[in-house]
């Protein structure tokens, strides 16, 4: 990666230098041109221009090449760290809504290119052509040499610095005003329908525009900020040739003057180029900020291991305003826990994957604190399958495979046969092979269901969590499904969540007991 980003650097340095003896070379050839001299005497300067102007172009491809596939393979491997890290610990997604995470994985993650490509890169070749262009101006004209170096030095930090006192606030408000607008533009339509039903699209809409006028605004502010830095370089620059001009004018020979009068022009075109570079500066720690955000674990994991048993009891649990009372479910057993909403059902299923955090109390699996236990370990051994789990736009096989990647057809279709879906997958044409749509769309709101079942069943968690798994299904399959469900999982600790009572047919037993919170 180092010697892609050095080759980079190389090329683009040796294009700005093209570009640079370019604009001499030519101002050279031009006045001596008009001296009327034997044109042999004219060839070397003749093939430098050529050379100088196939040059630049070529070597300018090169490091737009060369540093963009560098820049581009970090971004890639940054994108493997954070998606590894969010699937290690989940509990960083929470409270962050998924426009926001969009926005963060790609447009957040894609600014950091511009550290490399519009920061490092640009300086490391303007100040390197700079250098050169200072010394061939010292070796003719000394006192022209320091005006141009103070004048490159205000382009490269004085511009910039302004660019960015005015510009700071603003550039660092446009990542998360990005997210914002990404997370709202997620929401609408996602839900499009239901906000339509209920004659809430003004309210939606205006939200967003109002989102829209805030970023555009940072924007503006930003750009205003760009502009006034923008003008001192150009005042810089005028300044410079000015000088040049001045000072060079009855002490150099006239066929150099064009040369010392335009070179600066020449560099300092390169040297406002930094001026854009610097100001997305907090724009760029920003989005840093953000990317670090996900990648700090929310809190520090632990170096517990596994209990040999897997009973499950909660133990003065208070987790979001909700007070969980006491429950054990002894290893091998099955528990239905019903109640209204908000009485903390979804709570306590989150709790016991370590998605969410307690207020106070704890949950015992196996009598060992699951606090003590990393979350990623544990959640081998308790899994959750939550109401709205997630369809992907693949295969029904695929989807299933996801939970047991090397399990066989037979398999999968015991796991669709305990999530009573066995029977209508057979009637598919493709089978298993049959696509879900985004989302699911393709299925019912049971199918969905359904299948999210089947897949939680096929990965043999010894302690499985169902939150509300016959929400979508009328009374009569929603109770079919609860007792296949209870059946599937016999041997296992099951914590089966539910507004619903128990259907009839599934009486509290010693392998199946029924708490229900309204009553508490």
């Amino acid at each position: 990666m180092n010697n892609r980003f050095l080759i980079a650097w190389l090329t683009g340095t040796l294009a700005a230098l093209s570009a640079a003896g370019l604009t001499a070379t030519a101002a050279w050839l031009i006045s001596r041109a008009a001296q009327h001299p034997p044109v042999l005497y004219l060839m070397v300067a003749i093939v430098a221009v050529r050379t100088f102007g196939i040059g630049r172009g070529v070597l300018r491809y090169t490091e737009r090449l060369t540093g963009h596939d560098a820049a581009l393979r970090i971004l890639a491997r940054l994108r493997v760290t954070v998606y590894n890290h969010l699937e290690r610990d989940p509990s960083t997604l929470l409270g962050r809504r998924a426009g926001d995470l969009a926005a963060r994985y790609t447009t957040d993650v894609d600014t950091l290119a511009d550290w490399w490509l519009r920061i490092l890169l640009p300086y490391a070749a303007a100040f390197a052509t700079g250098g050169a262009g200072i010394a061939l101006t010292a070796w003719y004209l000394p006192q022209a040499a320091w005006t141009l170096a103070l004048s490159l030095l205000i382009v490269a930090f004085g511009a910039p610095w302004l660019a960015l006192r005015h510009a700071r606030t603003a550039e660092a408000r446009t990542a998360p005003l990005h997210g914002e607008l990404a997370a709202s533009m997620t929401t609408l339509l996602r839900h499009i329908g239901e906000i339509i039903a209920h004659g809430e699209q003004d309210t939606a809409l205006a939200s967003l525009h109002t989102t829209g006028k805030a970023l555009t605004h940072a924007e503006q502010r930003a750009a205003s900020g760009r502009g006034t830095a923008t003008a001192l370089a150009v005042l810089a620059a005028g300044t410079s040739v000015t000088a040049a001009l001045w000072l060079a004018a009855g002490t150099v020979d006239p066929v150099l003057l064009a040369t010392l009068v335009l070179l600066p022009l020449a560099l300092h075109e390169l040297f406002a180029a930094l001026i854009p570079a610097a100001a997305i500066l907090p724009r760029i720690q920003a989005a840093r900020a953000r990317i670090q955000a996900l990648e700090t674990p929310a809190t520090p994991e632990p170096a517990g291991t596994l209990p040999a048993t897997y009973d499950l009891r909660t133990d003065n649990l208070t987790a979001r305003g909700c007070t969980i009372p006491d429950i054990h479910i002894p290893a091998g057993t099955a528990h239905i826990l019903t109640g209204p909403s908000g009485t903390g059902k979804s709570t306590l299923a989150a709790l016991a994957v370590k998605l969410a955090a307690p207020t106070s109390g704890r949950i015992l699996l196996g009598g060992t604190d699951i606090a003590t236990i990393p979350g990623d370990t544990l959640r081998t051994t308790i899994g959750l399958c939550a109401q709205d789990a997630h369809v992907f736009d693949s295969t029904l096989e695929a989807n299933l495979r996801l939970a047991k990647p090397d399990a066989t057809d037979a398999e999968l279709h015991a796991a669709l046969d305990a999530a009573h879906l066995g029977d209508w997958a057979r009637t598919l044409p493709e089978g298993l092979h049959t696509r879900t749509g985004e989302h699911g769309t393709h299925l019912s709101g049971g199918q969905r269901q359904r299948l999210t079942l089947a897949r939680a069943l096929l990965a043999d968690f010894p302690v499985i969590i169902f939150d509300e798994p016959a929400e979508h299904l009328d009374p009569r399959t929603a109770a079919e499904l609860t007792r296949d469900l209870l059946t599937a999982t016999a041997g296992r600790t099951v914590l089966l969540i539910t507004h619903q009572p128990p259907p009839p047919g599934i009486p509290a037993t010693s392998t199946v007991t029924h708490h229900d919170l309204a009553r508490t």
